[in-house]
């Protein structure tokens, strides 16, 4: 029995160095490419004709520029006041680059002072096209009077200004009272201490309406009265005289 075991041994290496050269070079290469790690192609999503139109116009993506910076476009959602889709399948901002570099500063003076907090992006550059489905989608409605006339072009339409709020690690948006889109006096930034008195908001609320209008100021953006999330990176006199309105 002691002697068995070698002797299988000696057959198999017999039979290895019997085989023809070409099944053992051919065996070898087998050996090889199994062994060689698999490799999967990233997929690529497909660019929309709608965000196409916005690189085209020399618009840049903000996803790009600050990965950091959280993105939900509502208007590519029906989480809207028309209740509908209205970017297709648009799920990317874009702004101008004069508006994004702005917004790359309003994102890093907010981790500098609250690192556990972000900007969260609502809506950036809106084309005219969008704005007329938006404006037509209203007409006959209570909302007709807050959507303005797209042959009347305003700074979402030239990507000069952003529609945000401030949300946790978790993606969780502060709560400023009311929702974005919200169309009544609790939207607006210049009776707050009034609205806080009239326990229309809280003191809470109104703090993170003021830590985002502190950043985005300091970043170089402008308020508006009437919604707390607006902001605009230039004035709507320079944008027509020195930029290209989206189509």
């Amino acid at each position: 029995m002691r002697y068995f075991f070698p002797y299988i041994v000696f057959l198999f290496v017999l039979s290895v160095a019997c085989q023809p050269k070409e099944q053992a070079k051919q065996d070898i290469i087998i050996a090889e490419e199994q062994s060689k790690p698999s490799v999967i192609a990233a997929v690529v999503p497909p660019v929309s004709a709608l965000e196409q139109n916005l690189i085209d116009a020399g618009m840049v993506c903000v996803d790009d520029m600050d990965s950091t910076i959280r993105i939900e476009l509502k208007y590519g959602t029906t989480d809207n006041f028309t209740g509908t889709v209205l970017y297709d399948s648009l799920r990317r901002a874009y702004l101008h680059p004069l508006a994004a570099r702005k917004l790359l500063e309003a994102q890093r003076l907010l981790k500098e002072k609250h690192p556990e907090l972000s900007l969260l992006v609502y809506d950036a550059a809106r084309p005219v096209s969008v704005q007329k489905k938006m404006y037509e989608k209203v007409q006959n409605t209570k909302f007709r009077k807050y959507v303005a006339n797209p042959n009347r072009t305003g700074l979402h339409n030239y990507g000069m200004a952003v529609d945000l709020t401030i949300c946790d690690k978790q993606g969780t948006p502060l709560d400023m009272g009311t929702l974005f889109d919200y169309f009544g006096r609790a939207a607006g930034i210049s009776e707050e201490d009034a609205l806080i008195g009239a326990n229309i908001l809280n003191k809470s609320q109104v703090d993170g309406r003021r830590i985002l209008r502190n950043i985005m100021q300091k970043a170089g953006f402008f308020t508006i009265r009437g919604e707390w999330w607006h902001f605009n990176a230039i004035s709507l006199s320079e944008a027509k005289s020195g930029f290209s309105v989206l189509k």
